[in-house]
C-alpha cells in the first residue's frame, strides 16, 4: 500500500520551461486530501523548496539540494559537506570559465553551475575529487557523494513513520536514480533520461505533470 508520494520538481511536476503543470498540482491536492503525505525531493535550494511545499500544501517534508538539506517536522538538517564541493568547484573554475546558477549564495551543501559545458567534461575534470556530479537538465550539480536524494528521502520518510517500500517515487533525470532506487514503486515520466527509465517499474505514456497524474492514478487507484 502506498503511504507517501515523493516527487521531483524540475521536469517532473514542471514542463521543459519550468512552468508548473496544472495536472500535477491537481493530483497533489487529491493525494494530500486522502491523507497521503507528499514529499518534495529536488535539487533546488531549501527556501524555494519550502515555498513550493507551502503553496502546494504538501505535508511530508522536503529534500533539497539533491539530498544535502532536509526539513521534516519543522527541523532543518544540513547533511552535505559544502567544503568538499567548494574545493572541487575551485579547481573546475581554474580549468573552465564555469558559472554558478542564480541564488547560489543560498546553497549550503552543494554547488550548482549553469549547463554551459557538457556534464561529461565536468565529470572528467573532477574525476580525482570525492564528489558526485549530476545533470538535472536545468543545472549541473557538484555534490557530496555521502548523501543523495535517496538516502535523505528515507530519512524524511522515517520521521513520519513510513518505510521505503511504502513510497511511490516519480522523477525524470539522472539525479533521481538514487531517489527511485530507494523507493518501493519507481516511476519515470516519459520525458525522463533513458537510464532512469531502465530502472523504473513503470514509464508513463505522458510527459511531465500529465505523467505524474497517470502514475498516481495507476498506483493509488482510489484517487
Amino acid at each position: 500500500m502506498i503511504k507517501v508520494l515523493a516527487l521531483d520538481v524540475d521536469g517532473t511536476i514542471t514542463d521543459k520551461s519550468r512552468r508548473g503543470c496544472i495536472s500535477a498540482i491537481d493530483i497533489i491536492y487529491k493525494v494530500e486530501s486522502l491523507g497521503i503525505p507528499v514529499i518534495i525531493a529536488t535539487g533546488n535550494i531549501l527556501c524555494f523548496t519550502k515555498a513550493l511545499s507551502t503553496f502546494l500544501a504538501t505535508s511530508g517534508g522536503v529534500v533539497a539540494e539533491n539530498g544535502g538539506v532536509i526539513e521534516s517536522n519543522g527541523i532543518k538538517e544540513v547533511l552535505g559537506n559544502f567544503e568538499v564541493c567548494q574545493k572541487a568547484y575551485n579547481y573546475l573554475k581554474s580549468e573552465l570559465p564555469v558559472e554558478k546558477v542564480q541564488n547560489s549564495h543560498l546553497r549550503v551543501s552543494e554547488i550548482a553551475i549553469t549547463r554551459k559545458f557538457p556534464v561529461k567534461t565536468v565529470k572528467e575534470i573532477l574525476e580525482e575529487f570525492d564528489v558526485e556530479v549530476y545533470d538535472s537538465t536545468f543545472a549541473i550539480h557538484i555534490t557530496d557523494p555521502s548523501v543523495n536524494k535517496g538516502t535523505s528521502l528515507i530519512k524524511v520518510a522515517a520521521g513520519i513513520g513510513v518505510k521505503p517500500s511504502e513510497i511511490l517515487g516519480i522523477g525524470d533525470s539522472e539525479n533521481d536514480i538514487e531517489f527511485l532506487t530507494a523507493v518501493g514503486v519507481k516511476v519515470a515520466v516519459s520525458n525522463a533520461d533513458q537510464e532512469l527509465k531502465d530502472i523504473a517499474d513503470y514509464v508513463t505514456d505522458e510527459p511531465h505533470g500529465n505523467g505524474v497524474r497517470e502514475a498516481v492514478e495507476k498506483y493509488i487507484p482510489y484517487i
